[in-house]
């Protein structure tokens, strides 16, 4: 009982304390005043730093463009959504859940900050910036400080390396010194990248560094007991979903709209969705001792046959999701008499082309949010309860 009481005591405490920043900082104006004085200071380095992205650059070459291009693409956000689920699907079940998690909250904080500051990019021209994909053509669009990439990269890796250097046989002062040494040049890689690349100035580097490592520090502390609460914890899904509700809101307004809030919508769908799934099925297909990759009961064969089952099922929950959201959340909506407003996902003669924030000045809510928020929370759920579910029936 005691136990209980404290885990209800801790979630009201965290909830609570979302509920007063985001009444709070409305209240007291708190992202134009932390904006005033963070944004020179952080615009004037960007500025005085040009000619260090410009050195950068002077070394331009095809197989550069290329490398670092190909890089950034390993690290971004859509690689991992498609990353995850592998994970998942060859037994490392407490590794993909951390990833995930992980991940949401760097990519949560993260846009968080670039928002607040809604500090440019390096200037182009006179920077040559280098858009191989679609992607990154989307990144360009955001604000530059922190860096995501250098952020993720730091937070990941390092917790990937800590991952396997304490959960498996690799031991020993030699491994510890190699593995730290191949995910310090990973990420001095990616950062030289994103210069290179004129998506981002030194500074954006050096605060995504800085805040990955304070990051990983926290979460190498609460990785466990967070674990612990998603598999065995008391109101784990209610809690979750009055989480991932109160970020939406808690969210910064930017001073310009961004596709920032459209990436944590989605990875903030993916991690309830990730949650509510291994809250329900943990004993089932997420436990400790499901067969991992490359062992008896879980060769490469069988392995490839869980993708050739499991990529298109989630793909289908996607698009299913997406549009049931299409449906309810309007009809909800209109039922209850608040004013919607879609940019992407509904047709409208009085569409309105505006983001980066769940409600405007005049209160109307943006429906894409949660239409966004819907199909990715059923993708991410299919990944640990319905395509395992498919696994078993199958005998894969």
């Amino acid at each position: 009982m005691e136990i209980e009481g404290a885990c209800v005591v801790w979630q009201g405490a965290i909830l609570g304390g979302i509920l007063f920043w985001i009444f709070s900082s409305s209240h007291f104006n708190l992202t134009q005043k932390l904006r005033s004085f963070l944004q020179p200071w952080a615009t004037h380095h960007v500025q005085t730093t040009t000619h260090i992205v410009l050195q950068i650059q002077s070394y331009q070459h095809g197989f550069l463009d290329t490398l670092f291009s190909g890089l950034s693409c390993v690290v971004s956000v859509p690689f991992y959504t498609a990353f995850l689920p592998l994970l998942f699907w060859s037994g490392h079940g407490q590794l993909a859940r951390q990833m995930t998690l992980l991940m949401a909250f760097c990519d949560y904080t993260g846009n968080c900050i670039k928002d607040v500051v809604s500090a440019p990019r390096p200037l182009s021209p006179p920077v040559r910036r280098v858009a191989s994909t679609k992607d990154e053509e989307d990144n360009a669009l955001e604000y530059g400080l922190p860096s995501s990439h250098t952020l993720n990269t730091v937070c990941l890796s390092g917790y990937l390396l800590h991952y396997v250097l304490i959960h498996t046989q690799i031991q020993g002062p030699y491994v510890n010194y190699l593995g730290f040494s191949l995910v310090c040049l990973f990420v001095a890689l990616i950062g030289l990248g994103r210069i290179y690349l004129g998506m981002h100035s030194l500074v954006d580097i050096l605060a995504g560094l800085v805040l990955g490592l304070g990051i990983l520090a926290f979460w190498l502390v609460i990785d466990e007991h967070i674990d612990s609460f998603v598999t065995s914890g008391q109101n784990v899904t209610p809690f979750w979903v009055a989480l991932s509700f109160l970020l939406l809101f808690a969210y910064p307004t930017p001073e310009l709209p961004t596709p920032s809030f459209e990436y944590h919508t989605a990875f903030n769908g993916v991690a309830l969705g990730i949650v509510a799934g291994v809250q329900q099925t943990y004993h089932q297909f997420h436990h400790d001792a499901v067969p991992h990759l490359f062992s008896e009961n879980l060769t490469i064969p069988v392995f490839v046959g869980r993708m050739m089952l499991g990529i298109p099922t989630i793909l289908v929950v996607k698009f299913c999701s997406k549009t049931l959201a299409k449906w309810i959340i309007p009809v909800v909506a209109n039922t209850l008499g608040i004013p919607i407003r879609s940019s992407r996902y509904i047709k409208s003669d009085k569409k309105i082309k505006e983001g980066g924030y769940l409600l405007t000045k005049h209160e109307v809510f943006d429906v894409d949010t949660g239409i966004r928020f819907v199909q990715y929370a059923g993708l991410a759920w299919s990944v640990v309860d319905l395509v395992p579910s498919l696994f078993t029936y199958t005998n894969l």
